[in-house]
């Protein structure tokens, strides 16, 4: 199976606290490989095999943002 990627816009994401909160939350989601947030553009890249679309947004969620 190959890795995938899947990219989401976080429109709130302003800061390094947000970063780190977005990330810690995504890394914990079985199978993310890889968590990229680009606080300049707004969106964060997930790598990892299998990605499931509902956990990674559920994730985005409890660290308190919403994914477009």
């Amino acid at each position: 199976m190959f890795e995938t990627t899947i990219t989401y816009r976080v429109p709130e994401m302003s800061c390094d606290h947000c970063e780190s909160a977005v990330s810690a939350e995504l890394r914990a989601v079985a199978g993310v490989h890889g968590v990229d947030v680009d606080l300049a553009t707004k969106l964060v890249r997930v790598s990892g095999r299998p990605l499931d679309d509902a956990a990674l947004r559920a994730a985005i969620l409890e660290a308190g943002y919403e994914a477009d």
